[in-house]
């Protein structure tokens, strides 16, 4: 004989629950069968089989629960009181990091690179796509440059060259000479990476950094890496002269007038020469970066080489 199954159904506050669904199952022994809780939380489940059962509760909002128990012939059968806790939200958040942050992390990968894993490789990246540097991060990178252990200890081999060969004789020798010409030295060192490599990109919205092409016919590589030496990437993506660096070693040139000897100073037609046979250097470091500084470089991240 048939028999029914009532019950109730509250939140986690003992608050009635209205419109829970309330489905129960036998099995396979019969179909299944539904019923609504109303305004006071209570369903009813008239004519069911007798035998074990199991009842699903579901309503938007609140966790599925489950009840069982067994229905005996002509039985009118009351479930425990079921309480529905609130169902966890879920909320899908996608963080996208910012231009600056994804910069920021750029540089610092770029800031292990070193090549033998002792000279500092700064300023090139092996990223063809790098997100442009903002102000602020293109003078972390001319300062971490400058500061770097290594270049005072070059700084120090040049002024020792330098001595050995009476340059800049107005100095004189001995350690006040050595002292005047490391000095010199390394304000040279200090006004053209600032200049060329922080103060005038930051103005002129150019990237001081050396773009590893890696790919292509070497014929094509060589083209760019001489090409480099005199256009840069803007912060824009684009090609462009690269009056940072042209301007910058002429700035530098200028301002060395200030502490070189008088005898030693050069003219203006000088400081011009100098800055020609800086882009001269330049592009040939950039072959160097370009076929052979890449193998010796330690901490490089893991970047395919594109084609620009």
């Amino acid at each position: 004989m048939p028999g029914s199954i009532t019950g109730t159904i509250v939140d986690p506050t003992g608050a009635a629950v209205a419109g829970a669904r309330v489905r129960i199952s036998h099995g396979d022994q019969s179909a299944e069968q539904e019923a609504l809780s109303g305004d006071d939380g209570q369903y009813s489940l008239p004519n069911v089989t007798p035998g074990p059962f199991q009842l699903t509760i579901t309503l938007v909002g609140f966790t599925t629960q489950a009840s069982s128990g067994i229905l005996r012939s002509g039985e009118n059968y009351t479930v425990p009181q079921i309480a529905m806790p609130l169902a966890t939200a879920v909320t899908e958040v996608r963080v996208v990091p910012s231009r600056v942050e994804v910069a920021e992390d750029q540089i610092k990968a770029q800031e292990k690179q070193r090549v033998l894993g002792v000279v500092p490789n700064f300023y090139v990246s092996y990223d063809h796509h790098a997100v442009p540097l903002a102000p602020k991060q293109k003078f972390e990178l001319a300062w971490k440059t400058t500061v770097d252990p290594v270049s005072f200890g070059v700084t120090g081999a040049i002024a020792g060259i330098q001595q050995a060969q009476n340059d800049f004789s107005g100095y004189g020798q001995g350690a006040q000479g050595y002292g005047k010409r490391f000095g010199a030295s390394y304000a040279n060192f200090v006004a053209s990476t600032y200049i060329g490599g922080a103060i005038l990109p930051s103005l002129l919205k150019q990237d001081p950094r050396y773009f590893y092409k890696g790919a292509g016919s070497k014929r094509s590589r060589v083209l760019y890496a001489i090409a480099n030496s005199v256009i840069c990437k803007g912060d824009n993506g684009h090609w462009q002269a690269n009056y940072s660096s042209i301007l910058g070693s002429l700035a530098a040139g200028g301002i060395s007038n200030l502490y070189y000897p008088a005898k030693n100073r050069d003219g203006a037609e000088l400081t011009f020469e100098n800055t020609l046979i800086g882009i001269s250097e330049s592009a040939a470091v950039n072959l160097l970066q370009e076929f052979f500084i890449r193998k010796l470089t330690r901490n490089i991240p893991n970047y395919e080489p594109v084609s620009p």
